[in-house]
């Protein structure tokens, strides 16, 4: 296998960010002792073949020139240098400047990590692509896996008037865009096709792959033939953050870095030394900055519920899918007692009036058996709000579930073909307090059974305990389906493990795939919570403006 660990060259503390993190994997025979070699545009690379995974990796490999000096705060540029002779590609970069606790001929695989667009990295050992790579040659479907690293937090989402006028907005997705065409240009030297390239993240990650599907007005650059997102949808709730949004932010970072009265506020912040620069990112000054999508009227140029309701997207197949319960970990919904206090959480968290909160109230009755975790059916004991469950399938809704809905509605009525997942597993570490929550599918996606990166994140491994031979049988699953996908375009080819049909999306029978470990993973009718997530894509549109209208357009259907 060969994996990459694309980003900057990090070589200046840890301002790394993408200019050295591709990493690439590819299954290699067991007598291949020389270290592996690839032939780049700029030139040669050695890699080193890790005997225990049976692996050829090739990581830290430049995709941009380091974005430090005047590249600060810069659109990504392209390496315009090349080599005679070798370079080492042997150890993983610099992850980018973070902010939290996540600090650490073949199909394509290309992963883009989550971490709220403001921590994470490719060398993060539970991003570990060896063993999907492994499962990907054991069914017969190879694939060759890549992962990046890109500009986190106000190094790659700065926003503001003079950053939108300059161009240079957004700086984090372009950096993605730049590693995928790093990709096109290179990956054949890996033995992989860059006609066959699918784009892949979780969380963030998921809403980066929206974002790629949107860009310049979903205008295909044939970077990509197909996309997963895991979690991460490419609207929201609400629209994108505007420049006015953004003043307050610029102002007291101007203000904190002496840049207040500069003529040109970039090229003040670039001279900011990097460690005040850091301190200043890392403080209040950024408090109420919005990392994400906004309309620069380049990358991004118009609204996401606008384009996906027009078309204006990259049409290539898509599996988009969320947790069950992903509102257990989203809302602060754990002290909740009355529908007094569920109004007012909902009001306080989504910016709704009253009249909107107490159409939710009615939609999302207090019945703890219709509320999630649904694997605890009765009401909470002391240790949680007696509204718990009620209220984290509101804010689950309208964070992941209802847009989720709502996006593969417009994707099919536009003719593309989706396919939806529902994860449905309580792994190891987590009970029904929890139930199946954000990010716990990526270790069964990655066939990560040794748990490899999670205690190092101070968890334990979530395929272990007294149910791991059903989590493993999920886990070959989803990963042969995965791999599937990214080999044809469709999850359902060559798996080698017996698994029923997951249908493509459709809007007169839309159908989720459930991966659940007590019974057979299926497929099921895409109708649970029908008439309140219809009423969250309902609300998308009209936040959104879009010209939706009927239950199909809107993307929600009823029983």
């Amino acid at each position: 296998m060969a994996f990459f660990n694309a980003s900057f060259f990090a070589h200046l503390l840890l301002l790394a960010s993408p200019t050295d993190s591709t990493v690439v994997g590819r299954l290699v025979d067991t007598s291949s002792i020389p270290a592996p070699t690839a032939q780049t545009r700029n030139g040669t690379y050695v890699g080193r073949y890790a005997e225990t995974w049976n692996t050829d990796y090739f990581l830290g490999m430049p995709y941009a020139q380091p974005p430090v000096g005047p590249l600060r705060f810069h659109t990504p540029v392209p390496l315009e240098t090349s080599w005679s002779g070798t370079r080492n590609a042997t150890e993983y970069g610099y992850e980018c400047f973070g902010y939290g606790l996540d600090t650490e001929s073949q199909g394509n695989y290309v992963w883009i990590h989550g971490g709220g667009l403001v921590q994470g990295g490719s060398a993060d050992r539970r991003y570990n692509q060896t063993f999907i790579v492994q499962q990907s040659a054991a069914a017969g479907m190879p694939i060759v896996a890549v992962s990046i690293n890109y500009r986190l937090s106000s190094w790659g989402f700065l926003y503001g008037k003079e950053i939108r006028n300059s161009g240079n907005a957004m700086n984090g997705f372009r950096d993605q865009r730049l590693a995928l065409q790093w990709v096109q240009e290179n990956i054949a030297a890996f033995g992989g096709d860059p006609s066959r390239v699918t784009i892949q993240g979780e969380s963030s990650g998921g809403t980066s792959v929206g974002a790629q599907l949107l860009a310049y007005d979903g205008r295909d650059d044939g970077l990509f033939a197909g996309a997963i997102a895991e979690s991460g949808n490419p609207v929201g709730l609400n629209p994108y953050p505007t420049v006015e949004d953004w003043e307050p932010v610029i102002a007291n970072i101007s203000r904190e870095t002496g840049c207040s009265n500069a003529a040109n506020l970039l090229t003040c912040l670039r001279a900011v030394p990097v460690a005040k620069m850091n301190d200043v990112i890392n403080s209040t000054a950024t408090s109420g900055a919005q990392y994400g999508p906004v309309i620069d009227g380049d990358f991004i140029v118009d609204d996401a519920a606008t384009q996906l309701e027009q078309g204006r997207f990259v049409s290539v197949p898509y599996i988009i899918g969320c947790d069950s319960d992903e509102g257990t970990g989203f809302g602060g919904s754990q002290r909740i007692n009355s529908t007094k206090e569920m109004l007012e959480a909902v009001e306080a968290s989504q910016g709704f009036d009253n009249a909107t909160a107490q159409d939710l109230s009615i939609l999302y009755p207090d019945i703890p058996e219709i509320g999630i975790p649904a694997s605890f059916p009765g009401r909470p004991n002391g240790t949680f709000g007696s509204q718990y469950k009620r209220t984290s399938a509101v804010f689950g809704d309208l964070g992941m579930h209802g847009p989720r809905r709502w996006t593969a509605m417009q994707w099919v009525k536009n003719g593309a073909t989706a396919y939806t997942y529902r994860f449905n597993v309580i792994v190891n570490g987590w009970d029904w307090t929890s139930g199946s929550i954000h990010f716990q599918e990526v270790a069964f996606v990655f066939y990560n059974t040794m748990g490899l990166g999670y205690p190092q994140n101070l968890n334990p491994n979530p395929l272990e305990g007294p149910q791991r031979q059903k989590y493993i049988e999920v886990a070959q699953l989803m990963s042969r389906m995965w791999i599937s996908f990214v080999n044809f375009g469709d999850p359902n080819k060559v798996l080698g493990v017996d698994a029923e049909t997951w249908p493509a999306y459709s809007s007169d029978n839309p159908q989720n795939f459930v991966f659940e470990q007590n019974i057979t993973s299926h497929a099921e009718a895409d109708l649970y919570r029908a008439e309140g997530i219809h009423y969250v894509g309902e609300l998308v549109a009209a936040r959104h403006g879009t010209n939706c209208t009927g239950l199909v357009a809107c993307g929600s259907t009823t029983d």
